[in-house]
């Protein structure tokens, strides 16, 4: 590596300023190694510096919550002395590099988190974004790879992939998102923190050898916008073993049952720089690693490399002298490496030695925590950002088409197309908890072990959040808490993962802004608490910023998991009904989509006391067994819902509606059940034959409406 200079730094992403205050901070120019570990922890992937006071308005308290954000995963209480851990992070610059192993190490880092904060990992969801594939071979080949690392890595380890969302935007075409979520079951009292403590114990390094995979991936992948020639940052795209995980997982987990642990860390991003400070900072003492001792992949590796690989399937813990004999005797029985490799320190600084010469010493305050956090210049933009869809061009929909040509096109619609050759990849029942797979129900719902459930969903509309920031991003909230209201399941818990473009922008910083404080909103008046996320910003290419997206994942709770609710109408008979403050509007809707218009609001403003009752009315029906079906109103507006319903179930509808393809997601349910269980809700028809009639407006076949939705994604897919 060459050494620190005033170009050295600018090249790791550091600006001049903030290379001046690191040398005032040290008293000293940092040297490479010193450098290099700088340019991770002070990067925007690490440091969040861009966003960090932002993220301070959303509550993070709550009656369930108990472990929150600044840990690996976020964890809620479900009963009976078991807790949930839960996270979802983004994986997008590598993806968009590799897609294959940039989603397969996404999911392996996920589940990462969440064991090591000592929980089982128990389902896995993804949250997908890519250009266009009807006119991209680019986006259909990102996509084909990145569904086939995911089910690659997911199937491989044993974890159940049971649910997830994909949608198709022109503005994801040159930065693709994936995100991934994980959520595992432990016993509450079990749980680890990822702070080191006890100065005298041993830091030992668990499972893979470490190589040059990753190096430069948080600093400068993930930290910056990609521009022309993201091949060349191949390298930088970690390598994913999910075999080699598999055996990690159990060892991390036998090991913490046996309480041999003090501490546990996963290695992700940055590596061993970021993993050892965070460890130390979080237990206020310092760390003295040998990287001599690191088993390596490759000869030849320099100090500054080993300190930064981003290598997979890697922890670091922190043992007491007395038990390391039973944690190296526990690790050969797994066939997991473990290498003692340093020391817990009273001084809290970090030092880096290379057999036994001092390579690199900085105050863990420094590197850690002392990152400059920024203030952002947001501006709402004088004209639109986002151009118009290419549906129009393309011939998807006239503007002058009939209902019926209008309800099939939507069904066929990339966006709206049923997701089976998507997830007919993905295992969603290995582990034998799952209850509600993926076409069953608007939410996962997952066994626990005494009969009641755990109900989780994942959510994001980032072209409704293009319209209208704020509003984009309560509805999401509120379609997220719908979801799991549907199968009868209270929200307990919040994780988030929040898609933006360069946040240097007036713009974008104005999109993030409005974003976060629309969370905080939604959150609050449902009284969720946020326990953790992850930001992804930089997500821009020369062509512009992607939609802004903000993805949330819900963890909820529901007492019997076998009387979960469905989405498909069941019974011939059955009435309809429409519940909650549902005010459609097509802004930013798929229809404006298919018809080629630009992403413009506002939208409406929601009456959060009128949904809250909207929820608790259809999740108590959906307990009771008094509904038998309950979906959420959401993309492609009521005639998709009463669409979907009627697939679902195989049975058809007559309903009568004011407003067919007008969207609010989150504000509105379809429910059916027999008539007098319908008492106070808005009656709009009836279950039965083998169609879908909109009074006066629409009737189409059950057979037409499965065709359109069965074959949409795969004729584009080949």
């Amino acid at each position: 590596m060459p050494t620190a200079s005033s170009s050295r730094h600018r090249e790791l992403g550091l600006t001049d300023s903030e290379y001046e205050l690191i040398v005032e901070r040290l008293g000293r120019a940092p040297n490479d190694v010193e450098l290099a570990m700088f340019s991770l922890m002070w990067s925007e992937h690490c440091a969040y510096k861009h966003s960090r006071k932002l993220l301070r308005r959303l509550p993070t308290d709550g009656p369930h919550v108990v472990m929150g954000p600044g840990e690996n995963a976020g964890a809620v209480d479900v009963g009976r002395g078991l807790a949930v851990a839960f996270k979802v992070e983004s994986h997008n610059h590598p993806s968009a590099v590799e897609p294959f192993q940039g989603a397969a190490t996404g999911v392996g880092g996920i589940l990462r988190d969440v064991f090591a904060v000592g929980a089982r990992p128990i389902a896995v969801l993804d949250s997908l974004r890519f250009g266009e594939p009807a006119h991209s071979e680019r986006s259909r080949y990102l996509l084909e790879h990145a569904v086939a690392g995911i089910g690659h890595y997911g199937n491989s380890i044993g974890v159940p992939t049971v649910g997830g969302e994909i949608y198709f935007e022109d503005s994801y075409e040159q930065n693709c998102l994936v995100n991934a979520m994980c959520l595992g079951l432990a016993p509450r009292d079990r749980l680890i923190k990822s702070a080191a403590a006890g100065p005298g114990n041993v830091v030992v390094l668990l499972g893979a050898l470490t190589g040059r995979d990753g190096i430069g991936g948080a600093s400068v992948l993930a930290s910056a916008e990609l521009g022309e020639g993201d091949a060349a940052k191949r390298p930088s795209v970690q390598i994913g073993d999910p075999f080699t995980e598999k055996k990690l997982l159990e060892c991390c987990l036998e090991l913490l049952e046996r309480e041999l642990l003090t501490a546990l860390q996963d290695l992700g991003a940055a590596g061993l720089t970021s993993s050892s400070s965070e460890m130390a900072s979080k237990g206020g003492v310092g760390l003295d690693l040998d990287v001599s001792c690191v088993p390596l992949r490759e000869a030849g590796m320099a100090p500054w490399e080993i300190m930064i690989s981003e290598s997979q399937e890697r922890m670091l813990c922190v043992v007491r002298p007395e038990c390391v004999g039973d944690v190296l005797a526990v690790c050969e029985r797994w066939e997991v490496l473990a290498t003692p490799i340093g020391s817990v320190k009273r001084e809290p600084r970090l030092r880096v030695l290379d057999r036994g010469d001092v390579v690199a010493d900085v105050p863990v305050e420094v590197l850690v925590d002392e990152c400059p956090l920024y203030d952002l210049d947001p501006q709402p933009p004088e004209a639109p950002i986002y151009g118009p869809s290419a549906s129009r061009q393309e011939g998807v929909l006239d503007l002058d088409a009939t209902a019926d040509e209008t309800l099939l096109a939507l069904l066929r619609s990339p966006n709206l197309a049923s997701r089976r050759p998507v997830f007919e990849q993905y295992d969603p029942v290995v582990q034998s908890r799952t209850v509600r797979r993926p076409d069953e129900a608007d939410a996962a719902v997952l066994a626990l072990p005494d009969g009641a459930g755990i109900a989780v969903s994942i959510d994001g509309n980032g072209r409704r959040v293009a319209c209208d920031p704020r509003e984009g991003t309560i509805e999401a909230v509120l379609e997220c808490a719908a979801n799991l209201v549907c199968v009868g399941a209270a929200p307990l818990g919040l994780t988030n993962c929040l898609n933006f473009g360069n946040p240097e922008k007036p713009h974008v910083a104005w999109q993030l802004q409005q974003a976060v404080e629309g969370l905080a909103q939604a959150c609050d008046a449902l009284g969720v608490p946020v326990v953790g996320g992850n930001v992804s910003l930089y997500n821009e290419a020369p062509s512009g910023p992607i939609f802004p997206t903000p993805v949330v994942g819900i963890v909820g709770w529901l007492p019997d998991a076998a009387r979960s609710g469905r989405l498909g109408f069941l019974h011939e008979g059955d009435a309809i009904a429409l519940v909650g403050p549902f005010m459609p509007t097509l802004a930013g809707s798929e229809l404006s989509k298919l018809r080629g218009e630009t992403p413009a609001g506002p939208l409406p403003p929601k009456d959060m006391q009128a949904v809250r009752d909207a929820q608790a009315k259809v999740r108590s029906g959906v307990r009771s067994g008094a509904l038998h079906s309950a979906h959420d109103v959401a993309e492609g507006g009521l005639a998709v819902a009463l669409a979907e319903s009627c697939l679902a179930g195989g049975i058809g509808a007559t309903v009568e509606l004011p407003d067919l393809f007008g969207e609010c997601p989150g504000t509105g349910f379809v429910v059916s059940g027999p008539v007098e269980a319908l008492a106070g809700f808005e009656i709009i028809g009836g279950v039965g034959g083998d169609a879908l009639e909109v009074v006066g407006q629409l009737r189409v076949g059950l057979s037409e409406l499965r065709a359109a939705r069965e074959t949409g994604l795969t004729s584009l897919l080949g």
